[in-house]
């Protein structure tokens, strides 16, 4: 392993991390942690990818000549159970858990190849979102049995639907106020009006659906929870290319949350509901962090989605 590249400044979890005392004392143990779990998972590792903000993560090969992935994350709430889905999901549109430590936040994952992410992968907005409609069609496929020890997205988000308040009241942004308090409420209400309950990916956008050979697209970096389905696809349809960026964006909007709507088998007004909540929640966070501009961008984009829904 190099581990000057883990390290390496242009790394970005090094723009999201080392700002607190417990976070600068894992990244400094880093190094070790990498050592012990590659010795004892059997790995030799290679550079790291540059692509992740809260984890380590390099290719690596296994003693019985194995492709793989070690992946050691920052230890918070969102990366507690990603082990537990995958386990759950036992490879059926996801990367498959060769070991896992959650005390520590060590997972051995099978490496996808060639593993291209579907926002790399060149292809027209449409056959994206249906290549990911059939990953996350295997993904809510089951039901959830056995997967007690994920969060509920009610009580996520609603605790979400708290700090939207809290952050709105405290900041003053210049946003829309009845916005936020609509994607407030929705945050607290559309998980209760579910038609159905799975184990959701968490955080579906085309950076985290990779090209692969057992299966043609696979998912990864999962951040799970038990709940309504509607809630995953948000980011994948927002940021599968630019949709907000060309001449008649709510044209844009309606016809693709249409199309994934009808191939995933959930109405696509409540899909746009979730993007609205979801959108704004971010925006807010983004405020709370110093990052005016930025909230400034989402709340635009949820301001095109409200429309598209009629809020």
């Amino acid at each position: 392993m190099a581990i000057d590249d883990a390290f390496a400044p242009e790394l970005p979890i090094f723009h999201h991390l080392g700002r607190t005392v417990d976070q600068r004392r894992w990244l400094a143990d880093l190094p070790a942690l990498v050592v012990e779990f590659e010795r004892r998972w059997g790995v030799v590792t290679g550079p790291p990818f540059r692509t992740g903000t809260s984890s380590w993560a390099a290719p690596g090969v296994a003693q019985d000549g194995r492709h793989v992935v070690l992946k050691i994350a920052w230890p918070h709430p969102e990366a507690r159970e990603e082990g537990t889905a995958l386990r759950f999901w036992a490879g059926d549109g996801a990367v498959l858990a060769h070991a896992t430590d959650p005390s520590r936040y060590a997972l051995l994952l099978e490496r996808c190849e060639p593993g291209t992410s579907l926002a790399g992968a060149g292809l027209p907005a449409e056959d994206a979102l249906l290549a990911a409609a059939g990953v996350v069609n295997r993904l809510w496929s089951r039901p959830p049995a056995g997967v007690s020890t994920l969060d509920t997205m009610g009580a996520v988000t609603s605790e979400w639907a708290v700090l939207v308040r809290e952050r709105m009241a405290w900041h003053r942004p210049p946003f829309d106020p009845g916005l936020v308090a609509r994607a407030a409420d929705l945050l607290e209400s559309l998980p209760a009006t579910a038609t159905r309950t799975v184990v959701v990916h968490g955080d579906v956008n085309p950076s985290n659906i990779l090209s692969a050979q057992r299966q043609p697209w696979l998912a990864i970096d999962a951040k799970p929870m038990l709940g309504d389905p509607g809630y995953d696809p948000s980011p994948l349809l927002c940021q599968v290319d630019a949709p907000f960026a060309g001449t008649g964006p709510a044209r844009v909007i309606r016809h693709r949350y249409d199309l994934f709507a009808d191939a995933v088998g959930e109405p696509a007004d409540r899909l746009l509901a979730w993007t609205v909540a979801r959108i704004v929640e971010s925006a807010l966070w983004l405020v709370d962090t110093d990052r005016p501009e930025l909230a400034g961008e989402e709340m635009a984009q949820a301001t095109v989605v409200a429309g598209v829904l009629g809020l």
